[in-house]
């Protein structure tokens, strides 16, 4: 995979770090256009996608059909409020009410099993943000979404989930890097700024990436947008503002890289949220979140956006902006991934609806008889 990946000409090569959205339920003349233009390394779809069993299963086919490298296929399947499947499935609990280990283990075993079933390979989960009284009530986004009130919790039951997730042949992802657990806006939205101090940054906020990551069992991390005033690694941009830890070669590269060792695949949180475009163009955001050390850049629903960012990344490495030799270093940890991916698993309608059941059954566990 690695010397297939190296060997393509520079414009696919930088397709490989696009992870796009797609519009719609199906796959039509635009959506195969946009995919044989960039040739992304991966598509992650969401609830516009997915609509009825087959019509989701025969989408990714179409796809993978248009793309001639094997693409990471993701989705946010959370539960909760984050469940792309509801349409299809027995909506799944929150990871709020799991409470332990076992409940943990049992959302992950099932999600797998299902996401791989449909046709995907990785799930944008878990969450390891910190969500603990105080901070519940900020509008950040994330109600619900976290494992635990304490970094011990989120530990205990998000590694638990990681490995039993990635156990069943489903990559997942740790989010939202270095911790959106204190931000009391949505970054979907506006730019937050994490006015944490250093100790509880370093000692509880971030403490789960680093733990998991010690572990040996994450394969990717999200970055999220935010910034942290006082922190030691805050940079700012030319112009003088703060610049979102999503684009900061302080954040990405200095902590992630070289204090915390990890080798895995970073990918910027969505690049067309509110506390980037209200900030900068999504060209100049793709070229810094590279940059910054990123792998992947994730576009996720305006296929504009998506040209716009590809072509200011490849204008960017035809003037030397960007080498070569540093998109050859994201590409190397993308092959790395894919050549671990396993394929889907057949479709199996019976089986579906009998993991349906059981994720109806997980609910009654839980008191929440329709997901939470």
């Amino acid at each position: 995979m690695l010397k297939q990946l190296l060997s393509l000409p520079i414009e696919k090569k930088l397709g490989q770090l696009f992870f796009i959205g797609l519009s719609g339920d199906e796959i039509n003349e635009h959506s195969v256009s946009l995919l044989r233009e960039i040739s992304p390394g991966g598509v992650c779809l969401f609830s516009r996608n997915i609509k009825s069993t087959n019509q989701v299963i025969k989408f990714i086919s179409g796809i993978r059909e248009n793309l001639a490298i094997e693409p990471i296929l993701s989705l946010d399947q959370e539960g909760g409020v984050v469940d792309r499947l509801r349409r299809i499935l027995t909506p799944m609990p929150s990871v709020s009410l799991l409470k332990n280990t076992t409940n943990a283990k049992k959302l992950a075993k099932l999600t797998a099993e299902i996401v791989r079933i449909l046709g995907f390979n990785m799930n944008f989960a878990p969450v390891v943000d910190i969500l603990d009284e105080s901070r519940e009530k900020f509008s950040n986004g994330l109600y619900a979404r976290a494992f635990g009130k304490t970094k011990e919790q989120v530990i205990e039951l998000a590694g638990a989930y990681l490995k039993t997730l990635q156990a069943g042949g489903c990559f997942g992802c740790l989010k939202h890097f270095p911790g959106l657990g204190a931000s009391e806006v949505d970054s979907h939205e506006s730019l937050p700024v994490i006015n944490l101090s250093e100790n509880e940054f370093y000692d509880n906020d971030l403490l789960p990436f680093r733990e998991l990551i010690k572990t040996g069992d994450v394969r990717a991390i999200m970055v999220a947008h935010a910034v942290f005033p006082n922190i030691d690694l805050q940079e700012t941009d030319s112009s003088g503002k703060l610049l979102p830890s999503s684009l900061s070669y302080n954040f990405v590269t200095k902590l992630v890289r070289e204090r915390m060792t990890f080798d895995g695949l970073v990918i910027t949180d969505d690049l067309e949220m509110g506390a980037i475009v209200k900030n900068y163009s999504i060209s100049k955001a793709c070229k810094a979140a590279i940059l910054a050390g990123g792998d992947m850049l994730a576009i996720c629903a305006d296929a504009d956006a998506v040209q716009q960012g590809y072509y200011g990344v490849l204008e960017a490495v035809k003037n030397k902006e960007i080498s070569e030799s540093r998109i050859d270093e994201s590409l190397t940890r993308i092959a790395h991934l894919k050549s671990l991916m396993l394929r889907p698993l057949p479709f199996d309608a019976v089986r579906l609806q009998i993991l349906s059941e059981e994720v109806a059954q997980l609910n009654k566990k839980l008191d929440q008889p329709y997901g939470g």
